[in-house]
């Protein structure tokens, strides 16, 4: 009877720290005005930090050859906690399903790292030896979507993309000088020089999954409107369905 009670005990125990750890997932405003982050160099021969830069993860290989990506994640000094490094995702099915050859990534072509306390993406240009990053200053990141290394077909043809997406909570919506999960969230398209980024759904809207349509090659972004313009995604607010082709994803229409 002890011992059951001690099991009891000990699984609580680990649940309410992972409750609270959860609850970490946020940034202040006014870290990100401090640039109270543990920092990275800026180069190869500088020792100077750059602010918004945290605990570097391992280098993820693109299917672009040329192109690597390495997630950032907010450190706390007080944890022991090793940084999270990526795994390769467990690939979705897609296809129909009398198809044996069906399988491969979330989406034809691509692939997804989720994140958690990830506050930054760098970007690695091998050829020029350049690093540069997704965002000025620190954000919270869902979801990276990024070109798959491994070959990939649609419909029995070769498929590849060439450009990145992140889901992203980036602005204190709802004026509570915190950027957490009660803000909206918003998507971006960023090409693979990272020389541009473009926001998918209008502002206004948070986006709360997708889904993908293997007939047509497209992505499906539902996204709650906040109606009330409070900064807050509520339940009773009305949700609306965006899509994209995935060859031409920076072109976004709405189901009316």
């Amino acid at each position: 009877m002890k011992k059951a009670t001690i099991i009891i005990i000990t699984v609580l125990f680990i649940v309410s720290c992972s409750k609270k750890e959860k609850k970490t997932e946020q940034l202040s405003i006014a870290e990100i005005q401090q640039g109270d982050f543990y920092g990275i160099p800026t180069d190869k021969d500088s020792s100077t930090q750059i602010q918004f830069a945290g605990a570097s993860g391992d280098v993820i290989l693109t299917g672009l050859d040329r192109f690597r990506l390495i997630p950032v994640f907010k450190v706390n000094p007080k944890s022991d906690r090793d940084v999270q490094t990526y795994d390769e995702t467990t690939y979705s099915k897609y296809g129909d399903r009398n198809d044996e050859d069906y399988y491969k990534y979330f989406m034809p072509g691509v692939d997804v790292i989720y994140g958690y306390n990830m506050i930054n993406i760098a970007h690695y240009d091998i050829e020029k030896d350049t690093l540069s990053y997704f965002f000025e200053s620190p954000v919270l990141i869902k979801n990276l979507y990024f070109p798959g290394l491994k070959k990939d077909s649609l419909n029995y043809q070769p498929i590849s993309r060439d450009y990145f997406m992140v889901s992203v909570y980036d602005e204190d919506t709802n004026l509570d000088s915190l950027i957490n999960k009660k803000d909206l969230r918003k998507i971006y398209h960023i090409d693979k020089f990272n020389s541009k980024k473009t926001l998918l759904i209008p502002q206004g809207y948070s986006a709360i999954r997708s889904s993908y349509d293997y007939k047509n090659d497209i992505m499906y972004i539902y996204a709650r409107y906040d109606a009330n313009q409070n900064g807050i995604p509520e339940r009773n607010e009305p949700v609306v369905i965006f899509w994209l082709r995935l060859n031409e994803p920076t072109v976004v229409r709405k189901i009316q």
